[in-house]
């Protein structure tokens, strides 16, 4: 079973083709890599898929519904979220308060976004926020402010507030960028956490040693377009993607 499903998915932008009859699935549960040069169109494809852009042609399901034309603040809902290269974060608040905020969405009735509930001890929203952290090991962290954290930690912080808006397919947008080798195992760490608690990882990155430790599938972009798919070492196989992103050296 496939958490997401992208069908004949096109997309153009004063008339330049950006995406192009792209067709792909992320398997449930699993982290499927979209990797390719600068400009393949991989953050278009989240954009796509969070209703940033709409589609200009194909179809778009999250575990079996159709996103393509709902309006974006809605795919949250299906299960669909995504984090930034750039973090979004908000620097002046506290981590605690960043993950509460975060978890707006889970407000279903009036009563819940009139609740004072940052003020109420106890309260679920506060307890899941805590409990998440801890299980990050993050904890020790709740209540400092992100302007004053590491960039790896401000990065596992925007993960765990991705989560904790109940998100089942999670979209990354190279989470791996900017970190230490000791950030960078932290960060495999908990997507591997988020896997195993069945969690649909998309992650765009450039990293290939990461993507080796974490995605059991990849798609391959150039111009818009796949040209591979498939594991990790069946794509490095593939001519198109060694003279497309990979590189041309034999393989030893």
């Amino acid at each position: 079973m496939s958490a997401l499903v992208i069908t004949n998915l096109s997309k153009s932008f004063a008339g330049v083709q950006a995406i192009a009859d792209l067709s792909f699935e992320a398997p449930k549960g699993l982290a499927t890599a979209l990797i390719g040069p600068n400009g393949a169109g991989k953050t278009t494809v989240f954009n796509l898929v969070t209703g940033v852009y709409p589609v200009d042609a194909g179809t778009i399901l999250a575990n079996g519904i159709d996103v393509t034309r709902m309006r974006s603040r809605l795919r949250i809902g299906t299960g669909v979220a995504r984090s930034f290269q750039n973090i979004r974060l908000m620097a002046h608040l506290s981590v605690l308060d960043n993950l509460l905020v975060g978890q707006h969405i889970r407000a279903n009735r009036l009563a819940d976004l009139l609740t004072p509930y940052r003020l109420i001890p106890g309260h679920r929203w506060k307890r899941d926020a805590l409990e998440a952290l801890d299980q990050c090991g993050l904890a020790d962290f709740a209540h400092s402010a992100v302007s004053a954290l590491p960039y790896g930690v401000r990065k596992r912080v925007d993960l765990v507030r991705a989560t904790l808006a109940g998100a089942s397919v999670l979209l990354l947008d190279e989470p791996a960028a900017g970190l230490n080798p000791t950030e960078t195992n932290a960060l495999r760490d908990d997507l591997k956490a988020l896997k195993a608690k069945g969690v649909t990882l998309v992650i765009v990155e450039h990293d290939m040693h990461f993507v080796d430790s974490i995605c059991e599938h990849v798609v391959v972009l150039n111009f818009g377009q796949k040209i591979a798919e498939g594991t990790l070492a069946q794509v490095q196989k593939s001519k198109a993607v060694r003279d497309a992103y990979l590189g041309t050296e034999e393989e030893a």
